[in-house]
């Protein structure tokens, strides 16, 4: 039968690994990535959305604008018709064609805004029409993170069950002991297999060996001469 604080020490070890692999669960990678894809899914959707009411208000301003140079070269061209002198004819004309190649760079302005615009508003849709997929793929992957940590968290629970009745089994003052070390190593108590410690894995020396083994047969529990861990048979 295994000595009582290493039984203590194997539950909290199997408790340290399975806090370490709820931790590092693959399922939580999978939940960031699809995390990660609803993120870009929604900044893809804001900007398409925002760039949409951009060009939006171009074609507006663009519509607003051409009205204004319409009405204004209508009224040039009404007074060109009443205009006698040729000196002002000639300017009213050359204000008319100034306005005309205006509206004509709206116009283009106006039509590559509304195909820009078509266009995004069908990359718009595409990209709306993956939200339910996402957030399905999204809402699988925190399910099966859910269940894996559930499965650790039953083993913990079982552990942290026992663990009081482990600890009353092990001495007093070994328990003080074996707690001081776990505040510094994940192993505090260790076997000594020939003339090696367990715990950090030296060999001792003949001398070190039998001091060992004499603390062993007093109080059946030593202090390895090398790292200070508790050793047991």
């Amino acid at each position: 039968m295994s000595h009582p604080v290493l039984e203590l020490q194997a539950a909290e070890t199997m408790a340290d690994q399975l806090k370490h692999r709820r931790d590092k669960l693959a399922e939580r990678d999978q939940v960031q990535a699809a995390r990660n894809e609803m993120i870009r899914w929604d900044q893809a959707r804001t900007m398409l959305r925002q760039r949409i009411d951009e060009l939006g208000g171009q074609i507006e301003q663009s519509e607003a604008d051409s009205h204004e140079i319409d009405e204004h070269r209508t009224k040039l061209q009404a007074q060109l018709r009443t205009v006698i002198a040729p000196r002002e004819a000639e300017a009213l004309q050359s204000e008319i064609d100034t306005l005309t190649t205006r509206r004509s760079e709206l116009d283009d302005a106006e039509l590559t805004a509304m195909e820009e615009q078509t266009r995004l508003e069908d990359e718009l849709a595409t990209v709306l029409g993956q939200e339910e997929a996402l957030r399905a793929t999204l809402l699988a992957a925190d399910s099966a993170l859910s269940a894996a940590e559930g499965d650790i968290d039953g083993e913990l629970a079982r552990i942290a069950e026992r663990l009081d009745g482990l600890r009353a089994n092990v001495d007093t003052k070994v328990l003080k002991q074996y707690d001081r070390l776990r505040d510094h190593f994940v192993v505090a108590a260790a076997t000594l297999s020939g003339s090696r410690c367990e715990g950090c894995h030296l060999d001792l020396s003949a001398h070190e060996v039998d001091d060992v083994k004499d603390d062993l047969e007093a109080r059946t529990v030593a202090d390895c001469p090398q790292c200070g861990r508790l050793l047991v048979r």
